[in-house]
Formats: C-alpha cells, structure tokens, sequence
C-alpha cells in the first residue's frame, strides 16, 4: 500500500477511535463503571481498554513476525507446528526408591505420556548418597533416590532408552547423571547416537533462583560445557542444557525478569562454549530452554513469542551463528507450581489449563501439567492422570492444535509481545554495562530484584489488590486435609541405605579408588571430565564420591547476604 494511503488510513482509524471513545464509551460508563481493578499485567504493563491497528502500526510483518520455521520465528520453530506433530507431553515424575519410580513410568507412557521426565530427591540433587547425615529423613521425599548406577538400572527396567526421551532435572551433578544414562545406554546395547532428552544441567539460575548449588560459579559453568562439549561430540539427539527460567519465576520474579534472566544465562554459557573453543554451529542447535506458564494468558503468551524472536535475533547479530537451528529456540514449558494452592485443590485443574493453554498458543515443542495436589504433596496417580489429561483434551478437543499461531496478530498480543522484548532488551543491556552475569550475581542483582518482585506481589495479594480465587476471596470452609494425599513411607529410607551398603561391599572398590584419584587429577588439570566420570559410573562409584572429589578440587558455594 502507498505511503499516502497507508497515513489517510491511520487518520481514518485514529478519528473512529477517538470519536467512539468520546461518544460511545461516556454513555456506556454512565450505566456500567469499569471495576476499580489496577488493569495491568503481572509484570505491571499498563492494560489498554482497547488495542487496534493504531498500536501496531510500527510492526513490520516480514521482519518482526515473519513466518513459522522461519527467522526470527515469532511464529514458531517450525513450518507447520502441530499440525505436523503435537509437543511432547511429560509428566515431572519421580518418588520415593527407584521401583516405585519405574511403575509410575511405565503407567504414565501406557496413559499417553509421550517423554519422561524425572523429579530427583534433594540428596541426589545435592550431590549426597542416600546414607550420608544431611540426607536423613529427605531420601525419595520430593523425587527418586539416586545415588549409583545400580539405582538407575531399576529405574529404567524394561523402558527401552532407544524407545523414549527423557527429561533430567538435574543440575550440580548433571554430568554424574548423565553419564549414568549413558552407560545404561551401553547395557541397553543403544548406540549413543539414538539416545534422546535432556538434561537440565542450568547452574547460572541456581545461584539466584533455586539455591541448590554444589559449587562456585566459574567451576559450575565449566562443569555445564563440559556436557555441552561431550553431547556436541558423542551425543547428536542429547539436549546437554536446559536453560531455566522456570525456577527464575518459581523464586518470584515477573516474567520480563523470567524472560531476561534466563535469555542472560543462555549468553553466558553460549560465551563459554565459544571460549572453550566449540563453534557456535556446533553446539547451538542442541540448546534447549525451559520457562514456566503463569496465569495470564496473554502476557504469557506474548513471553513465549518474544523469547523465540529475541533469541533469534542475538544468535544472529551478536554470534553470528549461520544455520537456522542454531537460531531456534526449542523450549520446554512447565504449568506454574507456586501458583497453586492448597485450599480449594480442585481449583487448580482451571488453573493448570489456563496456563497449559497459554503455552500451546505460545508455541512450546514440549509441555509438562502441575497436577491439583502440587500445594500439598508428590502428585497421587489420579492427580497425575487428571493433569496428563488436560494436555491430551488441549490437544484433541479444542481444536487449538489445528493452524499455526492461531492468536498471532491480536492488536493486544502483538503490543504485548513487543514490549515484552523491549523491557527484556533494557535488562540485557544493564547485566552487560555490570560486566555480565558473573558480576550481576557477586552484586546479588538477580537475587535483589527476584525479592522485590516476590513482595510486590505478594503484598498485591495481602491487600487484595489482586484476586487470589480461594485464598483472599471466595474461600470456603472445608477439611483440613480435602484429598488424598501421596506419603513416603519412611522403610523407603532404610531399604535404599541397604541397597547403597551392599553395593560398596560387591563392587571393585580397588578400582573405584584408582579412578576418582584419576578424576581428581583431571579435575585439577581442567579437562573435560565426562569421559572419566562415565568411567567411574560404570565402576559404581556413587554420586556422593564423585561429588565429594569434586567438592574437594573446586570447593563449595558460600552464598552472599544481600540487603
């Protein structure tokens, strides 16, 4: 369309628009006030009463949105989306000993679940065994204990790994974890080449969000690269890192901060990985990220959109990476945990389908649901199944897997989209001028204004500024327990301990303790440790042992006190 054109357009639309709110709006408002709600987002952009062609005016089509597969991928990573293939649907699942684990497993993929995805204990996460004194009475509370390769071949018993994909919340010992699963992948007779998930493997955000840290930073990015260099080299269909923003908004943040944070770390390991030497190409197409799905649609939505189209457009100008899918971001998307709760549980089915939504229109490759009972417990089978099930209706009843992008192009979205990028944009650019994200971290920035952001909101909720279904309105009198809840049977504790003692009195302890000196010197030396690390898996050596070397070379993580 002619310039000239175009501008009497816009005058048109500007006069219509101004002429229905100085006629028709006034009237309507006589009768009907607006609530008296702060109309914004959770991140606090102002919400207009109306959006039009007027707000989007400055989009450009071909170079902001473009078309699905193609840069800068606003519109999805790939060409036809889900009518092509659905995401992957996970379940986060994991309890109690590593046979409980496998039957939840295998009921899961026999209801449709299509990839795993494992909840580990906090000893496990933390890099203790099962029997150590500050693993007392949390072994298999919140996930599955693991401490050796003997526990991860029970986990796995009769799930072929050539016949999945598996997802690992895992991060202080990914490398350990992994390369259990590679040598079960060998027992397995799976060439590694076939051997397909994730590993969450993101120790930047544990430093301001989850907390779960083993080491100082620079050795736990070392450690994070060390896998990215391995999986590049050995492991084709391996995503070695899922950059996290989920733990980001779980800890408080609003989801600019969630959106920005996350986009930072992922600079920050894509530096190091070029540092190390790796080509961006190389290494870049098996990035994956992983953000969580909160309550407003649209905000959410917009997040999901503007995550894709910023990543694009920083692999390409500030890497300059060459191929497509080094610029893609494939995201994995988890419904949002801290926002359920434990009054009114059966609340949380809405809840979870709203946000599960909101990630399928934002365009995720993979979708975990929270289940109901996420507020008072491990999710119970039914819970599981319930959540499984919202997915799976999404899926093939709403019609909302049909065509590409179905909400692209609201005035509303497309505003929120790119404000979503821009506020992202400012953030990037202060954690730059501080020197980059080890910095931004030692000043206790991300910390200082994830905290800010969680009093904010909760505060928001206390003065009932802000509608909390349940909670400050509409609640109920109900019993103090409305549900059924999954408990852990403390024997779980005792049987895994004994498991753990056995297995130190059969294996090879000889050449157990020839290898970890072998990874002590090599973790001194700064190689890359996964190949000595697969070795001392295969041998048996136990999480904790291979933690504690490490531990011992590298040290432990002293958090500062920000005020």
């Amino acid at each position: 369309m002619p310039e000239a054109d175009q501008t009497r357009k816009q005058s048109k639309l500007e006069a219509a628009q101004k002429q229905w709110e100085d006629t028709t709006v006034p009237s309507w408002l006589v009768r009907h006030p607006e609530r008296q709600d702060a109309f914004e987002t959770t991140s606090a952009f102002s919400i207009k009463r109306i959006y039009s062609a007027l707000d989007t005016a400055r989009l450009d089509e071909a170079k902001d949105l473009g078309f699905p597969g193609e840069y800068p991928f606003t519109r999805g990573v790939h060409a036809t989306m889900y009518r092509g293939r659905l995401w992957t649907m996970r379940q986060f699942s994991g309890f109690g000993s590593a046979e409980q684990t496998n039957q939840r497993f295998k009921y899961l993929l026999s209801e449709g679940e299509t990839g795993l995805s494992i909840a580990f204990d906090y000893p496990t996460i933390t890099g203790y065994d099962s029997d150590h004194d500050f693993s007392e009475g949390e072994v298999g509370r919140c996930g599955v204990a693991i401490s050796s390769l003997r526990d991860f071949e029970i986990l796995f018993d009769g799930i072929p790994l050539d016949k999945v994909t598996t997802s690992m919340t895992i991060n202080g010992p990914a490398a350990v974890l992994l390369a259990m699963y590679v040598a079960l992948g060998e027992k397995q007779q799976v060439p590694l080449g076939k051997l397909g998930g994730t590993t969450q493997n993101d120790l930047l955000k544990e430093f301001f969000a989850q907390k779960l840290c083993i080491f100082p930073p620079r050795p736990s990015v070392k450690l994070v690269i060390d896998i990215v260099e391995y999986c590049t080299q050995h492991l084709p269909r391996w995503n070695p890192i899922s950059i996290s923003g989920y733990h980001i908004r779980e800890a408080g943040s609003n989801a600019v901060q969630e959106l920005a944070f996350t986009i930072y770390d992922g600079i920050a390991y894509v530096e190091s990985a070029l540092a190390r030497g790796l080509k961006v190409d190389e290494f870049a197409p098996r990035l994956s990220f992983f953000f969580a799905s909160h309550n407003d649609l649209f905000e959410e939505i917009a997040k999901f959109r503007a995550a894709r189209r910023l990543w694009a457009r920083l692999m390409k100008e500030r890497f300059h990476a060459q191929k497509k899918r080094s610029m893609w971001m494939r995201m994995h998307v988890q419904t949002s945990g801290c926002t359920l709760t434990a009054c009114q549980p059966l609340n949380n089915i809405i809840r979870v389908t709203i946000q599960s939504l909101a990630a399928i229109l934002g365009g995720t490759q993979s979708l975990h649901t929270n289940s109901y009972d996420e507020a008072l417990c491990l999710p119970s089978e039914d819970a599981v199944r319930v959540a499984l099930r919202i997915q799976q209706i999404l899926a093939h009843e709403s019609g909302v897997a049909n065509t590409i992008d179905p909400a692209g192009g609201s005035y509303f979205l497309e505003t929120l989209t790119t404000q979503m990028e821009e506020k992202a944009i400012d953030y990037i650019d202060k954690i730059d001028d501080m020197g980059g994200v080890y910095e931004a971290i030692e000043r206790g920035f991300f910390q200082k204004e994830i905290a800010d952001s969680a009093f904010n909101y909760q505060q928001a909720i206390d003065m009932k500024k802000r509608t909390l279904v349940g909670v400050n309105e509409y609640f109920i009198e109900e019993p103090e327990c409305p549900i059924d809840l999954l408990r852990i049977d403390p024997k779980i504790e005792e049987e895994q301990i004994a498991r753990l003692r056995r297995l130190r009195r059969e294996r090879d302890n000889t050449e157990v303790t020839r290898i970890l000196n072998h990874l002590h010197d090599a973790a001194d030396r700064d190689v890359n440790l996964m190949p000595i690390i697969i070795k001392a898996v295969k041998a048996y050596a136990t999480l904790g042992e291979i933690c504690d070397v490490l531990r011992n070379v590298y040290g432990e993580y002293q958090e500062l006190i920000v005020v």
